[in-house]
């Protein structure tokens, strides 16, 4: 079957191929003879109502010397293509924003967006948990100082964290009677800041088990893959994230990794959010993942798995070709 594949993407030449998931994804379409388009946010744009881009023809390789080769040059009608990966990394700003936009275009006319844009609009990766509060931490999100201030005179220990960002930045752990309460809280709300709007803040518990990793745990088409990459903080650090130095240890899905994987399945399913990564730290869901999940290439090295291929199987089966 010939599919055509575009994918949505930051910089190919940029990426780490080593341990790139939209790199897998892209191996896996062209082990089964997809043809793939790749395309920049710079290459989208509408004409007269009709979706559209320049795209160019992608080859990649299994190689952290030379990882892609970019071929031809196609100016096309998005809804040519079968299936679109939109894996471009926040933060979900304005030009994200219009970018789903684009590609609902191109959805309505018969391609198969992977995640659903309207989806990935209604799921903030942090708000989203508020859809599970059964699941989450004692959980706050607002614009004000004074909540803050007072979650953080019930809780004690908090971690405060802005909505749009990616990989631990500007994550801070805030503990009761902390001198440098004020301006962390000032920072991230934006008080203080002359002729700035306020900005909403997520405020969670602190969870102790963050020493024992933040756990990654992939979903594809509502099911959970059976092992977790458990980001485990550097020393002297308070986050997991790899983009932030910690190290990624592989383990095997936990009673509770699994109840709550089925609990939060059935929405992402119903929502057309075929590839999904949980954070889940101790017993908690601290973040639903769906703009661009990473942690597939560590999983298959350390478990001789195919998320990629698994994922492209799911496609293929939604396709009506």
């Amino acid at each position: 079957m010939n599919i055509k594949l575009g994918v949505v993407m930051d910089p190919i030449q940029d990426i780490h191929p080593h341990k790139d998931s939209t790199l897998a994804m892209l191996l896996a379409a062209q082990q089964r003879g997809w043809d793939i388009h790749y395309i920049e946010m710079d290459d989208l744009s509408i004409l007269n109502g009709v979706a559209q881009a320049e795209t160019h023809t992608l080859q990649v390789m299994d190689d952290n010397s030379q990882w892609y080769k970019i071929g031809e040059q196609h100016n096309i009608p998005l809804s040519t293509l079968d299936a679109i990966l939109m894996r471009k990394d926040p933060p979900f700003d304005r030009e994200y924003l219009y970018a789903t936009h684009i590609l609902e275009l191109a959805e309505r006319h018969g391609s198969l967006i992977i995640n659903r844009p309207q989806s990935l609009r209604d799921f903030n990766e942090k708000l989203a948990t508020a859809w599970f509060p059964n699941l989450a931490p004692p959980s706050l999100v607002t614009r004000s100082e004074r909540e803050i201030r007072d979650f953080l005179a019930e809780h004690e220990d908090v971690i405060l964290k802005p909505l749009d960002a990616m990989g631990g930045s500007s994550i801070f752990r805030l503990r009761a009677g902390d001198p440098n309460a004020g301006v962390i809280i000032e920072t991230l709300t934006n008080h203080k800041q002359p002729n700035s709007q306020h900005s909403y803040t997520m405020v969670q518990r602190f969870i102790p088990e963050i020493s024992d990793g933040d756990k990654r745990v992939l979903m594809v088409d509502g099911e959970p893959i059976p092992y977790a990459l458990a980001r485990i903080p550097a020393p002297g650090d308070n986050r997991g994230n790899l983009a932030a130095g910690g190290r990624g240890v592989g383990v095997a899905l936990s009673e509770r990794d699994y109840e709550i994987a089925a609990e939060v399945g059935p929405l992402l399913k119903e929502r057309g959010l075929l590839f999904v990564g949980l954070d889940i730290i101790g017993d908690y869901l601290t973040e639903i993942n769906v703009t661009s999940p990473t942690c597939i290439r560590e999983l298959d090295r350390e478990y001789g798995l195919d998320i990629a291929g698994q994922l492209m199987d799911t496609i293929e089966s939604k396709l009506n070709l």
